[in-house]
């Protein structure tokens, strides 16, 4: 099927000539052919061009356009054509990061890979001079229009909604160049200012500081944001290794027992089924020790009733996180902020941040 842009492209290279232009453009090229044949075969190693099955080849005789020539063997007139070879495979570029703006104020740094191809080589040839700069420059802003008008979140969960997007407005400029774009993706390289607004709804700021207070030194009231229950029943003390606490009268030993050990004695419960098909993630979590030394735990959602235990999970982690134990008792008395830590570099949270907010179920089932 015809494309009606091609169509139209070809109603224009066919505009009418006065007669003497016709016949003048037909003397010359009779008398192109004439030297053609006298001095054949050497001009032939000149006249003759292979395209190959991927390239079409476009003619100006006289300056006027013809039909795309090719794939195989298309014959030149010498002196008077001049031809541009257009290749059709797909090709790709990367729009460079760029520092952006988001809807909450969060400043980040975002980049795109982009795959294009050329579906019309005469719109290719006649519409545009350097089409890999204008497709750049067009991904690139529509890239920005959409990026301002979403928050930080919103880009971090919906990156192949807003890529979708971004190939939709880009193919409506494009098209009339005789381009398509394939593929567009986004990738978000670092998030360098956090949100000035904090969104409605749960993020990862407000996960990882629940997480820290509901399993390494809250009770239940913590995760729902009220207060601890002063009762000895719903107490858990945070315990330092580098000065020891004050006596406290009626505790038992059950208090000297590290709090990453705690944890794993309250999650056990919760784990079911449900929760593992809701999440369908494994989780690592690395506690560094003043002395140097690092303490690993896993969280594993990914079969049966899930897993928690000490060390590191039989299988590769979706998300690994990392803290020291001094920031770890920052985050427990609200001393420093999950968000802070985490653009600071002193909370380290390697694999999908997608991933790392399916967190939040495990929240709810806690509560």
């Amino acid at each position: 099927m015809e494309n009606p842009e091609k169509e139209g492209a070809s109603g224009r290279e066919d505009a009418p000539q006065s007669w003497p232009s016709c016949l003048c453009h037909g003397l010359i090229s009779f008398l192109g052919f004439l030297l053609l044949l006298v001095t054949f075969p050497i001009s032939g190693w000149f006249a003759l061009k292979i395209v190959p099955t991927y390239e079409r080849m476009i003619v100006f005789r006289l300056g006027r356009i013809r039909t795309p020539q090719g794939p195989g063997m298309v014959l030149l007139l010498p002196f008077i054509d001049s031809f541009q070879r257009v290749d059709l495979r797909t090709r790709a570029f990367s729009v460079p990061p760029c520092k952006l703006a988001s809807k909450d104020g969060a400043v980040l740094s975002v980049g795109a890979d982009v795959q294009f191809r050329i579906w019309d080589p005469v719109l290719s040839v006649m519409t545009v001079k350097d089409l890999n700069t204008a497709t750049r420059m067009t991904a690139q802003n529509a890239m920005t229009k959409a990026l301002l008008k979403r928050p930080l979140r919103e880009i971090q969960m919906e990156k192949l909604k807003i890529s979708e997007q971004l190939l939709l407005e880009i193919n409506d400029v494009t098209r009339a160049w005789g381009l398509e774009v394939d593929r567009v993706e986004l990738a978000v390289e670092a998030v360098l200012q956090p949100p000035q607004d904090s969104p409605a709804g749960p993020n990862l700021d407000s996960t990882l500081q629940q997480l820290a207070l509901h399993f390494l030194g809250g009770g239940m009231n913590s995760v729902a944001g009220g207060t601890a229950s002063p009762g000895p029943a719903d107490t858990m003390e945070m315990v330092s290794e580098v000065e020891p606490p004050a006596p406290r009268a009626g505790a038992g030993p059950s208090l000297k027992q590290p709090v990453a050990e705690g944890l794993l004695t309250a999650l056990q419960p919760f784990l079911s089924e449900a929760l593992v098909s809701q999440v369908g993630a494994c989780y690592q979590f690395n506690v560094v020790l003043p002395s140097g030394t690092q303490s690993a735990y896993f969280l594993d959602l990914t079969t049966g009733r899930g897993r928690v235990g000490h060390g590191v999970p039989d299988g590769i982690p979706d998300v690994v996180v990392e803290l020291a134990e001094a920031d770890l008792q920052a985050l427990l008395c609200r001393e420093l902020r999950p968000l802070g830590a985490y653009m600071s570099g002193r909370l380290k949270v390697k694999g999908d941040l997608a991933v790392a907010m399916k967190l939040e179920a495990v929240l709810r089932a806690l509560k």
